[in-house]
């Protein structure tokens, strides 16, 4: 049955914590529906009718609230209960990121979670709460390898994303054009397994088929809430109502495991001073370094180039002249120094990471009965309800940012920018706060916004300007480069 919508109370209550809500506290509107019948009709409008911003956001505009109830992907028969508390705007989209109030338990990927035997077994930790102690053990792991790899970073990328882009320049001379995702999938496989472990995926035993078992693997994991362009009722049995068998994918993590358990020899014995076992540490880093750093790699690059792509040719000549100035005054050489002082560039980036943010779900379960606001109420949230943000929405937030909707450039660039960039969350957290052991923020969300970055110095190092045409795949934006025009003599 619906959920009854309750006129305003004009009093306040004790918000977590001890502080007192001013806001006046209201029921929280929305409705399930009908068992199993709701839930499934809910997912075919998510998935085929409105589309994911336009079933949040026809939500929103019926319950005149963006905190609201309903239902999410995948239901029956995947999730155990697909009925959440969505939070839809930047004000109440906050309470995700504080872990004493949530509880991140197995809720990384919703309301259901992937079978274990995609993962050796194992709880890797970004299913784990922090409160579990391994979560810290993993963590800490993690950022011992990010902090001894670190000047690999930009001469590896720059090596491997040079072959990228003289091979999309052969292509788009040979067939007027050049596909950004499938050059982007494979590079960015063998730069990030180069940038962590020393060792190119391809010089391996994998090959090069490191990327394809990769996208497999990830498939079988998020299929419930993706769509590939079947028949509809194909995509309903066999994606968004029963798990793909994990025996499917069990040869393809195999050959992965084995290229982890070889490259990352010096992590693994590491890890065991930290008190993990060898085999949860490896299956730990095959998933931080192929669902978190890959597959964000392969998501966040087109969605930076997508709005590049439909933006005019000033904004290019305004980035190339910033960021080959900046290189020039570090002798010619791409540094860290130099990458900070882009300030133009820098808040391109953030820019995308806020219209496209990389994961667009965040979820977690209420310790506690809450108190959480949005802009101009106050909700109660019982023990045990599942929250859920999407993210497009409470980054879009006209309360904040102004033409929210709309790709600007220059909105992060000085003193006033940088103050929004609070509101800039794809990493599962604050972009002016750190990740740390205590907390679920991306421990490698420094190293996603520079690789974001060191894409957009690589690309107007090479060239002026360029001209693509932009769609849609499974994962998000398809690029494809039509043309990349070199600088001229007096450029």
């Amino acid at each position: 049955m619906a959920t009854k919508i309750l006129p305003a109370v004009e009093t306040t209550k004790p918000v977590e914590g001890g502080a007192a809500s001013k806001l006046p506290i209201k029921s929280i509107p929305g409705s399930y529906g009908i068992p199993f019948i709701s839930p499934i009709k809910d997912r075919l409008e998510f998935y085929y009718t409105k589309g994911q911003d336009g079933y949040f956001q026809s939500r929103v505009d019926e319950y005149e609230s963006t905190v609201v109830r309903l239902n999410v992907p995948p239901g029956p028969f995947m999730a155990s209960s697909p009925k959440v508390v969505a939070v839809l705007d930047a004000n109440s989209f906050q309470v995700l990121f504080d872990v004493s109030k949530v509880e991140k338990k197995n809720v990384f990927t919703g309301t259901y979670m992937p079978s274990t035997a995609l993962t050796g077994g194992f709880r890797v930790c970004s299913y784990l709460d922090p409160s579990e102690p391994t979560h810290a053990k993993v963590k800490q792991l993690l950022f011992n390898l990010l902090a001894s790899r670190k000047s690999q970073v930009i001469p590896t990328f720059r090596t491997n994303f040079a072959t990228l882009f003289e091979t999309m320049e052969a292509q788009i001379d040979a067939d007027g054009k050049a596909d950004f995702n499938k050059l982007n999938d494979n590079t960015s496989f063998e730069c990030i397994g180069e940038v962590y472990f020393g060792v190119r995926p391809s010089a391996s035993n994998l090959g090069t088929t490191g990327p394809t078992k990769a996208v497999k693997w990830l498939l079988f994991q998020l299929a419930p809430l993706t769509s590939l362009g079947l028949p509809k009722i194909l995509e309903e049995i066999f994606l968004h109502t029963f798990p793909l068998p994990p025996c499917l994918a069990k040869s393809d993590y195999k050959a992965l495991y084995k290229y982890f358990s070889t490259a990352a020899e010096p992590v693994l014995d590491a890890a065991v001073t930290l008190g993990l076992s060898r085999e949860e540490a490896c299956h730990n880093l095959l998933f931080a370094t192929v669902f978190n750093s890959y597959g964000g790699m392969k998501v966040m690059f087109p969605g930076i180039l997508r709005w590049l792509a439909k933006a005019d040719s000033d904004l290019h000549a305004q980035l190339a002249k910033e960021i080959r100035s900046a290189v020039a005054a570090e002798g010619g050489k791409v540094t860290l120094a130099a990458v900070e002082k882009m300030e133009l560039m820098k808040s391109v980036v953030y820019e995308a990471l806020r219209m496209d943010p990389p994961v667009k779900f965040q979820y977690g379960k209420a310790k506690k009965d809450l108190i959480i606001e949005s802009h101009d109420a106050a909700y109660e949230v019982k023990k045990g309800e599942m929250l859920f943000g999407y993210q497009p929405l409470a980054t879009r937030d006209e309360r904040v940012f102004a033409n929210a909707g709309e790709f600007v450039a220059d909105r992060f660039v000085g003193e006033k920018g940088k103050k929004l960039l609070k509101y800039v969350v794809w990493s599962n957290g604050p972009e002016t706060e750190s990740p740390s052991l205590s907390n679920k923020q991306c421990a490698g969300k420094e190293l996603v916004v520079l690789l974001g970055r060191l894409l957009l110095v690589e690309l107007f190092l090479r060239y002026d300007t360029f001209t693509a045409e932009v769609g849609t795949d499974a994962l998000g934006i398809q690029v494809t480069f039509t043309s990349l025009t070199k600088p001229s003599a007096t450029s």
